[in-house]
């Protein structure tokens, strides 16, 4: 438990949230766009780009291997020369701190190289599970090992290059495993065939994976079944790519709105979003709420909400927030089929029902998911009290959890500058749309 001192007291709002946003650009799309920017031959420029934790350790480590990028964070564009499918780096290290998508991706990226890479993080990237994604990286020629127990960072490449060829990998743990190894196959001299066994998970991250490789000029079909990649060789083409706002984030925002009977219109996301994150706010409409959809914005307007039993597995970044808006909800809610995001910056299932237990919520855990029962009876909600929540050092805790404090007195969050790693200015941004000012 963090001091006290090192903790923000949410306030509570007056009265029904109600307003507009328009979140930062994606982390997703950021890093995604970074790698195929460095990989491609000629300039790209990004904008719209997630000034963050994360996507700075990307740009940091794509620089490390030799990329020349040019960023300016507070404008939100990297300036990118793409290196044309070739790592002049011949030996780095790369510390991805606690960045998923930085340490998986640049794994297979510097599987492209010639030369010898360490990769690294936070003593929590050690214990996340990275053995599929080297096992694959193994078949296709490069050297690729884990010097943690259970398959865990610290990773160390040794590469002669990558020809391609046709490579399967196991996708229960995370689809960053399958992305990372699809977004080098252009720049391979054969092409790469990639087939994803076993269960998979997250499933449209890796369509979003698709279409940014796409918008650089990749040629990849995918069959019916999404198991199996065919990704042509002849490289990407830099060009100047717009990243749309975060999904992910933009659901804190339309909590807010259900849980407080208030109106939140998120601007720039729309059906058509890369992102399925989107889908958040279709839960919400199965809760009761009121949800409105134009071409770039959706709208949730708060009303009775009622539990829901529901598969997040392809929304599962957004159990925390859902989870928090079942404590406000008439009935049960089950969250399904997330058993993955036990191995995300924190374990998503056991740390979450911890804390929000804390707040006085019954909570179940199970195998796959959660099961957060009605606080108060006929009063949602009035059961739940004040405490000081954990965080774990991870953004989406945080940034969930402290939604709670908008109904209830007393609440504070633990480290309140986790959130640096996605949102920095959240508590900024939440402070504005809620009309109130966290201490």
């Amino acid at each position: 438990m963090a001091r006290m001192d090192d903790s923000k007291e949410i306030a509570c709002a007056t009265g029904p949230v109600t307003g507009s946003i328009r979140p930062p650009g994606s982390k997703s799309i950021t890093n995604r766009a970074l790698v195929c920017a460095a990989l491609a031959s000629g300039r790209s420029r990004l904008s719209g780009v997630l000034d963050s934790q994360d996507t700075r350790v990307m740009a940091d480590g794509l620089a490390r291997l030799g990329c020349r990028l040019v960023a300016d964070w507070a404008a939100g564009t990297i300036d990118v020369e793409g290196l044309d499918g070739r790592i002049p780096a011949a030996e780095a290290t790369l510390d991805c701190a606690a960045s998923g998508t930085t340490i998986r991706f640049l794994s297979a990226v510097c599987g492209l190289g010639t030369g010898v890479y360490r990769l690294d993080g936070t003593p929590r990237m050690r214990k996340r599970p990275i053995g599929d994604l080297l096992d694959a990286l193994n078949r296709l020629g490069p050297r690729a090992r884990a010097e943690s127990e259970g398959g865990c960072p610290p990773v160390v490449i040794e590469s002669g290059g990558i020809r391609g060829g046709t490579v399967a990998v196991r996708g229960a743990t995370s689809s960053q495993f399958a992305s990372g190894l699809a977004m080098i196959g252009p720049c391979t001299r054969d092409g790469l065939e990639l087939v994803l066994d076993g269960p998979l998970v997250s499933l449209p991250y890796l369509e979003m994976t698709r279409r940014v490789m796409e918008s650089f000029d990749a040629k990849v079909s995918v069959d019916p079944d999404g198991r199996r990649w065919r990704i042509a060789p002849g490289g990407y083409a830099g060009r100047d790519y717009p990243v749309e706002p975060d999904a992910s984030a933009a659901s804190y925002f339309l909590a807010a709105a259900a849980i407080t009977g208030g109106t939140v219109r998120v601007e720039g996301l729309g059906r058509d979003s890369l992102q399925g994150d989107v889908a958040f706010a279709d839960a919400l409409g199965e809760m009761g709420c009121a949800v409105a959809w134009s071409r770039d914005s959706v709208e949730v307007s708060g009303r009775a909400i009622r539990g829901i039993d529901i598969d997040m597995n392809a929304i599962s970044d957004t159990v925390p927030t859902l989870a928090v808006v079942a404590l406000f909800a008439e009935g049960p809610t089950t969250i399904r089929n997330v058993t993955h995001i036990r191995d995300k910056e924190t374990d998503r299932i056991g740390d979450l029902a911890r804390e929000l237990r804390r707040l006085g919520g019954r909570v179940e855990e199970t195998a796959d998911g959660l099961v957060i029962h009605a606080s108060g009876g006929a009063r949602p909600g009035t059961a739940l009290s004040a405490a000081t929540v954990s965080t774990y050092d991870d953004h989406r805790m945080a940034m969930s959890l402290a939604l709670v404090g908008l109904r209830v007195p007393g609440v504070r969050i633990a480290d309140p500058s986790c959130v640096g790693k996605t949102f920095p200015g959240y508590w900024k941004e939440l402070s504005r749309i809620t009309g109130t000012s966290s201490r």
